[in-house]
């Protein structure tokens, strides 16, 4: 018994360090997306994020596709929708996004997803939301409002708002529904990989039409070596990387655990984007930051980790 105790808590460990890492992973997108919307347009690159994502994954999957093809057509219109959501408006709006407000922003906006996951539950399958996680949505709310506004209410009541923040704030609530998505029943018959394969072509599929106009029309695809370094990053990093990464903390942690690894999130890709891309941290930043991770504590943490922490003598 004593080697497989070892053995697991060997295993335990390891999950741990990389989980430790993984929202690096996921920070990477907004960062190396920021850098190749300077050379890439962004229904361009998003679509060759997807396509190479999908690419690198079908010889890992092929066997899977090909046994459940009948079952992939009786779901094509929730897959699309799937990618919509997943890959179109958090992917080519992302990028779109990232050219009028900074990575900074972005990541800080993004961190109020897991809070919006959880009225969207409510919303769409009468998920009861308890006092706490209700004081935790308002505070992640409120601090979503400062980031976007600037700290500044005279933002807020004249609409001076960045179009850069708005789509953020908009691909988070479409991150949210995905997120739920995921938990459909219809889909429970795949395999993550085989079910994130599916999704990324959908998405593909639907970025094309987008990513042609622009080639063809606007007369850009990238063709210097930093578009395709920082194109290699999001697909390597940003998407393999990241989604197996979190794959793995989800099997040997269990999602609750797994999941309160994103709350490092804000941390890595706000360090990123002073380090790599010069930007500055603001004061309202900093407000934001703990309203927002504040909030989705609150609301997220399971109840019985509250209860250890109140009552620990």
């Amino acid at each position: 018994m004593e080697p497989n105790s070892s053995e697991g808590h060997s295993t335990r460990t390891t999950a741990i360090a990389i989980m430790a890492i993984m929202p690096l992973f996921f920070s990477s997108n907004i960062i190396f997306g920021r850098a190749a919307v300077e050379h890439v347009q962004p229904f361009t690159l998003a679509f060759l994020r997807w396509s190479l994502t999908a690419l690198i994954l079908f010889p890992f999957i092929r066997v899977e596709i090909q046994r459940n093809r009948q079952a992939i057509v009786a779901l094509t219109t929730p897959l699309f929708l799937m990618g919509f959501v997943g890959m179109w408006i958090c992917g080519a709006l992302v990028y779109l996004a990232l050219k009028y407000t900074s990575a900074t922003n972005g990541t800080l906006i993004y961190t109020s997803s897991p809070v919006l996951i959880i009225l969207i539950e409510f919303v769409l399958k009468g998920r009861k939301v308890g006092l706490r996680e209700g004081l935790g949505i308002a505070l992640a709310f409120v601090g979503v409002v400062i980031i976007v506004t600037k700290g500044l209410m005279s933002n807020l009541f004249g609409f001076k708002f960045n179009s850069g923040d708005i789509i953020f704030v908009i691909a988070a609530i479409s991150w949210a529904i995905y997120s739920v998505g995921l938990k459909s029943e219809r889909f429970q018959s795949f395999s993550t990989l085989g079910l994130f394969f599916l999704i990324a072509v959908s998405g593909a599929v639907l970025l094309l039409p987008f990513a042609i106009f622009e080639i063809v029309y606007l007369r850009e695809f990238p063709t210097n070596g930093t578009a395709w370094i920082n194109i290699a990053g999001i697909v390597a990093i940003a998407s393999l990387l990241a989604f197996s990464a979190f794959q793995l903390g989800v099997k040997t942690l269990g999602p609750s655990l797994a999941g309160i690894f994103l709350y490092l999130l804000p941390i890595y890709g706000v360090s990123l984007a002073i380090v790599f891309l010069d930007e500055e941290l603001a004061a309202y930043h900093l407000w934001g930051v703990l309203l927002v991770l504040g909030g989705v504590v609150l609301a997220t943490l399971p109840a019985n980790v509250f209860g250890k922490l109140i009552y620990r003598n």
